[in-house]
């Protein structure tokens, strides 16, 4: 027996190794599937517990995935058929603190619409975008492409081609669209979805319960986090796409979840559906070495530093914090983020593995494709590769120099004047006429996200570290038009900020959007100093962007040879290759699992109310309502109790594959009925972006039955309730 464990611990070493998608018994199942793909693992699909038709996942405007959606940045899905959306709560976050004041704190004490009328406007910006349609456009992007197209022109080209058929796409009136890139450039895909622009916050439960455990708990378990929240999609009373107004009705889809008050028990089939962010597990070896040897760890200390820039320059539950909690939290979460991605990278020596599967790699290629091509581009993509990784680091701190949000604006506004001279598919991305809404609504969005005080401590902390580094770190156009030295003491670097704050006008919305027509001879004669700064900087801004459209050129007719390389190798060993996740819709699958992450260390699959408990100490983050304790300590479950655990389960642990992007992502049952929401993955999951380990990797969902009986119990959400459709749901 010993042998034998020994011999499939090698296998699994080996596979790891290769980074390739494998099934072995009782071990996480590595792979963020396309839904076209779901055919090929159907078997795989039932054998784990999928009781629907996979082809029936497959169907993007079908049940289950039609009723699935995308917030942007995070995954949501409707539950009932008034339009009604279910994520997390730190993805509603931005719009919860968009609408908070001291005065009206729903951060801390959170928010429940009493009826249609009483639903806020989500902050500006927000959207749910309800995926229609895909469709492969490889041939209409790079089918007519020459060889001899390189560096920023073969850029151009591809540019120009994914610009041509979004917009024809889009000529289909309240629709988004956009070419997405799978496979490094391989294969090009059109996603077209509705776009929901009036989006209303219904409900979020009170921040000690949203965010119990705060930054303490995050990336970590056990986890007793209540990470839900509701917004409402509306529509023009003629069920088109429309800008908020109050004659609006809600939105009506086409499919629906189920929400089931059973949920689930240990090691019970479970999969997600959402559109996580970004991976990088075809990433080279170059680009490995500089993130985790000099990225990663100048980027935790810049966010130390930055949250004590935001904490110190703000008062505790002031005006000026809450409009800077949003990034507090999410600096917070990167940052954490970031220490178990390199403590990750170390334990399972990230960078060796990656050097083995590159050799094991051109060992193939020499013995099985020695003239495909592939040889001479994977030496020409090293070299791209080590030579991004140079450039990262030269423009690192001039590109945190320029960071504070009045600059930003006034940059913007001045490649907007300039953009606005050509015709509109001329444009760059961002400043054609599809972008101008959401650049309206981002300005507008910034009054309740600036403060000036909380601003220049930002705007000093970057600038300090720009300013330690040797000239050849430095840009010597933004030395000369700040006056900035190498001498300079902070009283002085001071009284230059504050020249900035004092004389600009840019912290006025009426002036923002009034510029957005402005010509660039105008702005250049704006005697504001941050437009001053935009236009000193602007010659410079666009040589940098040549260079790099120029790189992505280069990668542009590299990657894909790379790529083919790697589903080659991959499927002569008998594995499917899938795409490093970019933000489209994926499904993911496996079981309820718990684990064991390290030596002696074990992890349940559930945690439970009495956990809440067990942590409270009355102090933020561990400070629940006082009404959910006294409900806890009466041992008042409800309908919602799962027998094996003697309580409320809060949260459970599954060995699904996820990333970021993933927040907020549908977990579903073997029937399809949504038994939580995905919001988070443990510490020691976090390097799975580069390097899959099933051993390790753990993904950490809030659980239906503690959303039901949070919101029937302590929030008395009845209207809510009602409005769903529960499943499953024993007798009170």
């Amino acid at each position: 027996m010993r042998q034998s464990l020994k011999a499939t611990h090698l296998l699994a070493s080996s596979l790891l190794a290769l980074g390739l998608a494998y099934s072995l018994p009782a071990t996480a199942v590595e792979g963020m599937f396309t839904p076209d793909q779901l055919p090929e693992i159907a078997k795989d699909l039932r054998k784990k517990g999928l009781k629907m038709k996979p082809e029936q996942i497959s169907d993007l405007t079908g049940f289950p995935m039609g009723a699935v959606v995308s917030l942007g940045g995070c995954s949501a899905s409707f539950v009932s058929p008034q339009g009604l959306v279910v994520t997390n709560h730190h993805c509603a976050y931005g719009s919860i603190q968009y609408n908070s004041t001291e005065e009206n704190n729903y951060l801390e004490e959170g928010f429940l619409a009493a009826n249609f009328e009483a639903e806020l406007p989500a902050a500006p910006g927000s959207r749910v975008y309800v995926t229609v349609d895909v469709d492969d456009v490889t041939a209409d992007i790079t089918g007519g492409l020459s060889d001899t197209l390189v560096g920023e022109s073969r850029y151009a080209a591809i540019d120009s081609a994914r610009k041509s058929i979004v917009a024809e796409c889009e000529e289909d009136e309240g629709h988004r669209c956009n070419v997405a890139s799978f496979y490094g450039g391989l294969q090009y895909k059109l996603i077209k979805s509705l776009e929901i622009k009036d989006v209303r916050l219904v409900y979020a439960p009170a921040g000690p319960i949203g965010k119990f455990g705060g930054d303490i708990d995050n990336w970590m378990w056990p986890r007793h986090t209540g990470d839900f929240s509701f917004y409402r999609a509306y529509v023009s009373p003629d069920g088109e796409s429309a800008d908020y107004s109050e004659d609006n009705v809600p939105f009506t889809p086409a499919h629906t979840l189920k929400v089931s008050a059973a949920g689930l028990d240990d090691g019970d089939f479970v999969m997600v559906a959402g559109y996580p962010g970004r991976t990088s597990r075809y990433t080279r070896l170059a680009e490995v070495e500089n993130t985790f040897s000099w990225r990663y760890p100048t980027d935790e200390t810049r966010m130390r530093n930055w949250i004590a820039a935001i904490e110190g320059a703000s008062e505790p539950g002031s005006d000026a914090r809450i409009k800077y909690e949003s990034r507090l939290a999410g600096i917070n979460n990167y940052m954490k983020n970031l220490g178990g991605q390199m403590e990750g990278a170390r334990r399972v020596g990230l960078v060796e593995r990656r050097a083995e599967r590159e050799a094991a790699l051109n060992a193939w290629i020499a013995a099985e494709a020695p003239d495909a091509g592939y040889a001479e581009a994977l030496v020409a993509l090293d070299a791209l590769s080590a030579e991004r990784a140079q450039e990262q680091r030269s423009s690192y701190w001039y590109n945190n120099a320029t960071r504070p949000q009045l600059l930003g604006v006034a940059q913007r506004l001045y490649r907007l004047s300039h953009e606005q001279l050509k015709d509109n598919v001329d444009r760059e991305s961002g400043y054609q006429d599809r972008d101008m809404g959401r650049m309206k609504q981002s300005m507008t969005a910034m009054d309740r996200r600036y403060d000036a005080a909380v601003d220049k401590a930002e705007w000093m902390m970057f600038l300090r570290g720009y300013l330690a580094q040797p000239k050849s770190g430095r840009v010597a156009e933004l030395d000369m038009a700040m006056g900035l030295t190498d001498d300079m003491s902070d009283a002085a670097l001071s009284a230059t900020l504050d020249r900035y704050y004092a004389s600009t006008v840019l912290g006025n919305l009426d002036t923002r959007l009034s510029l957005m027509d402005a010509t660039p001879d105008e702005l250049k004669a704006s005697a504001d100093p941050f437009m001053r700064l935009a236009v000193a900087l602007y010659d410079y801004v666009r040589q940098q962007e040549a260079a790099s459209k120029d790189r992505a050129g280069r990668l542009a007719m590299l990657q894909p040879k790379y790529m083919e390389a790697i589903i080659a190798w991959q499927k002569d060993q008998g594995f499917t290759a899938y795409p490093d996740a970019n933000s489209t819709l994926r499904v993911t699958y496996g079981n309820v699992m718990g684990g064991s992450p390290r030596d002696g260390m074990r992890y349940d699959p559930f945690t439970t109310l009495e956990g809440i408990t067990a942590k409270e100490t009355g102090e933020d983050p561990f400070n629940s309502p006082q009404s959910q304790l006294d409900l806890i300590a009466t041992q008042d479950y409800g309908r919602y109790a799962l027998d094996s655990i003697g309580s409320v389960p809060v949260n459970f642990l599954t060995d699904l594959d996820s990333t970021g992007g993933n927040s907020g992502s549908a977990t579903l049952n073997a029937r399809g009925e949504l038994v939580g929401l995905l919001f988070d993955g443990t510490i020691e999951s976090v390097n799975s972006d580069w390097d899959f380990d099933p051993r390790t990797v753990r993904s950490i969902h809030v659980d239906s039955r503690y959303m039901l009986w949070v919101m029937e119990k302590v929030d008395n959400a009845d209207r809510l309730l009602e409005e769903m459709d529960i499943v499953n749901a024993r007798g009170r």
